[in-house]
């Protein structure tokens, strides 16, 4: 059994789900899903301490340290050599999310016995599902990566089905919010798929900033407030201090399980899209309840 270290969260989604969580040996200090993994060795952590700073800190703090050529991530190299990992899982498409491969490279490199590195940079869902089945070729599990994007297909072919023939639902998707952030990569197709329609997001790429009046202007009948890297408690504390939205609902929802990690979880973002917009026709089938309504649309009392 290949030993597996993954510093991308939502690769470690991928190795459990694939059944090959035993085989992890390490993590990186983001990556808590499921819970079990929260017992390995942390081989990376942020340069940068901001427990407790502001949307706008932290948006501020990434900026000025990026922008000086430092990195936002320290790798313990002496604990990854000492793991002797043979697959080593992570990403090269955003330097905030995780190590970049530039860093990984480097700790690598005096390895008597170097790992095989996997770089994920998903932009769409088809990507995501190449992902899957890339590591599950990694770690000798092709067989169950390939089930698992199946089902994951059939599950947001059965969503699309259900939406089929309605008018989109207006939205606009917030992946920040101090300063504000639109919907990039893969969410706005997850947002299309689940029956509705982002004019802000940007398919295939990255998000950018917008300001609060091009929110306005598209008159959206839902605001989903996702921050990245934040869960709901946090994200929903971060849309009751937006500007109120004239004729929308706002949500907040758990970023981190559904939107902000390109992992196996895709197909259930996108059934909890297609609840929040079409809840008559997609109903929320899970016993978690990953969202909150922050405000109501004066028009539908909804």
């Amino acid at each position: 059994m290949p030993r597996i270290v993954s510093f991308l969260p939502a690769a470690t989604e991928m190795v459990h789900a694939l059944g090959a969580g035993d085989e992890m040996v390490g993590r990186s200090h983001e990556c808590d899903y499921p819970p079990s993994v929260k017992a390995l060795p942390v081989v990376s952590r942020p340069t940068i301490q901001l427990d407790g700073a502001s949307a706008e800190a932290i948006d501020r703090a990434v900026t000025e340290r990026l922008g000086s050529g430092e990195t936002l991530y320290a790798i313990d190299e002496v604990l990854l050599r000492d793991l002797q990992p043979d697959v080593i899982l992570t990403q090269n498409l955003c330097r905030v999310c995780a190590p970049s491969g530039d860093e990984l490279t480097r700790a690598v490199r005096k390895f008597a016995v170097r790992p095989e590195v996997i770089f994920l940079t998903p932009r769409n869902i088809a990507e995501i599902e190449e992902n899957i089945v890339t590591v599950g070729r990694a770690i000798g599990r092709e067989n169950e990566a390939t089930a698992l994007v199946r089902s994951n297909q059939e599950r947001i072919a059965a969503v699309r089905a259900a939406v089929r023939g309605l008018t989109p639902r207006r939205v606009a998707f917030l992946e920040w919010t101090q300063p504000l952030f639109c919907a990039g990569h893969w969410v706005p197709e997850m947002i299309s798929l689940a029956g509705g329609e982002d004019p802000l997001g940007r398919a295939g790429e990255d998000s950018v900033r917008v300001e609060w009046s091009d929110v306005l202007e598209q008159s959206p009948e839902i605001v989903i407030v996702s921050p990245c890297g934040y869960r709901l408690e946090e994200s929903a504390t971060l849309a009751k201090q937006l500007p109120p939205v004239p004729d929308a609902i706002v949500y907040a929802v758990d970023a981190n399980s559904y939107f902000a990690r390109p992992g196996p979880r895709v197909a259930e973002g996108v059934e909890l899209l297609a609840h929040l917009l079409h809840p008559d026709r997609v109903a929320w089938m899970h016993p978690s309840r990953p969202w909150e309504m922050v405000s109501q649309s004066r028009r539908s009392g909804a």
